[in-house]
């Protein structure tokens, strides 16, 4: 029930905010994961299908699974889709710049490169990018600032991870999807789970006192949780609330004479 709830929540809170927008529907990635196989699925519910457009936006260390499943949500749903390998760019920077660059460095830069990407179609369809992130990410700060967070809307960002795939199971999404993997793609073999360390499930309980029942480190360790997994948790939400806010502006209008 409450998975209906959730489901007619954000396929309306869709269908207004483009409607308010007067865009003509969405441009979405579509990278064979979870949260962008749920978001294009709402999208569909939301809007006439032929009004989401789908980019699968590859890079060369990309899983070949991820392409496959990519193409699984694309036709499933019947929209239309174009894949544009990113490959060229990226290397072409690097190989200029600095071909000793980290495989951290080369995911960012990836991420952000399939954003310009995204909005690029977006101007030329007037249509809106659509998000495809969840609170579990945003909370952590685990993506990448203006790269993967850069929308115009995000209907999962008060869902956590769990709770996205539970959607997944309402909305009647292939099961291989939703047993996979969570995976950024950042590069060949990356899982979100054995970077962190953590099991999204656990990051989700934690996530939950820590955020939604405001407890203490010191309370979160007495429900039960291990005082590393704790700390680690809390530690990447305080790390990182820089990546949750717009830029910090210098306030000036207060010690300068006025125009006027």
């Amino acid at each position: 029930m409450k998975n209906e709830r959730n489901i007619d929540l954000a396929t309306q809170f869709i269908k207004d905010y483009i409607s308010k927008a007067g865009a003509k529907g969405v441009v979405l990635g579509i990278s064979g994961g979870l949260d962008s196989a749920v978001t294009a699925y709402l999208a569909c519910r939301a809007l006439n299908p032929d009004n989401v457009f789908g980019l699968i936006l590859p890079y060369k260390t990309t899983d070949p699974q991820s392409l496959k499943d990519a193409s699984l949500i694309v036709d499933e749903l019947g929209i239309r889709h174009e894949q544009i390998d990113i490959t060229p760019q990226i290397d072409a920077y690097y190989q200029k710049w600095d071909q000793n660059a980290d495989l951290l460095r080369i995911g960012n830069k990836a991420a952000r490169e399939r954003m310009t990407i995204l909005y690029d179609w977006a101007q030329k369809m007037d249509y809106l990018v659509l998000g495809t992130s969840n609170k579990t990410e945003w909370v952590l700060g685990y993506f990448t600032m203006w790269g993967d967070m850069a929308a115009a809307l995000e209907p999962l960002g008060d869902l956590y991870k769990t709770q996205v795939r539970e959607l997944a199971e309402g909305l009647g999404i292939p099961g291989r999807i939703i047993k996979k993997a969570p995976t950024a793609d950042l590069w060949q073999g990356q899982t979100d789970e054995e970077e962190i360390g953590i099991s999204y499930v656990e990051i989700d309980r934690i996530l939950y006192l820590y955020i939604e029942k405001k407890q203490t480190l010191a309370q979160i360790i007495r429900a039960g949780f291990s005082e590393k997994k704790a700390e680690k948790v809390v530690n990447m939400v305080r790390k990182t609330d820089f990546k949750r806010r717009l830029p910090t502006i210098l306030q000036l209008q207060y010690c300068q004479e006025p125009l006027v």
